[in-house]
């Protein structure tokens, strides 16, 4: 594969998981806001903690990709189109909250993964250790939010 067509693979790469986290920063706040019942204070703590990374990894996402000469989704409509994650629902109980966050960080852990091979194949270590600190994280909060289901 030509240097060209593998570094734009890892500004795609590194651009979806700005869409992805652009949707997951909204839908974590609205599952901060709406969460009820007896798992209210540790969800919505939990939430908050999420969303507040969120928006740091879209940020930290952003600004590599404009420095290897790509442009950012910047519009919450683009974001939702581009994005893998699904946007929040209404009226589902924090068990259900916690199960579609876990179902989007294995999915966005998927794709990272494959953003840093090709981050690696393109010889951009320094996008690699992003995604790799990122995948890390992420599924600390798998296991946790797994367990916090029993599972």
């Amino acid at each position: 594969m030509a240097k060209t067509d593998s570094r734009q693979k890892v500004r795609e790469a590194l651009n979806l998981q700005v869409a992805n986290f652009t949707v997951l920063w909204t839908k974590l706040h609205n599952y901060h806001w709406y969460v009820k019942g007896d798992t209210f204070f540790s969800l919505h703590d939990k939430f908050e903690e999420l969303y507040t990374t969120s928006g740091s990894y879209v940020d930290e996402l952003a600004e590599r990709l404009l420095a290897i000469g790509g442009g950012p989704i910047g519009k919450q409509s683009d974001a939702i189109e581009a994005a893998s994650v699904k946007e929040a629902e209404y009226d589902i109980d924090g068990g259900e909250m916690v199960s579609q966050v876990v179902a989007d960080f294995d999915t966005v852990a998927k794709e990272m993964d494959e953003g840093k091979k090709a981050a690696e194949e393109a010889g951009d270590d320094r996008t690699a250790d992003i995604f790799i600190g990122m995948i890390t994280e992420i599924e600390k909060n798998v296991w946790m939010l797994k367990s916090f289901l029993g599972k």
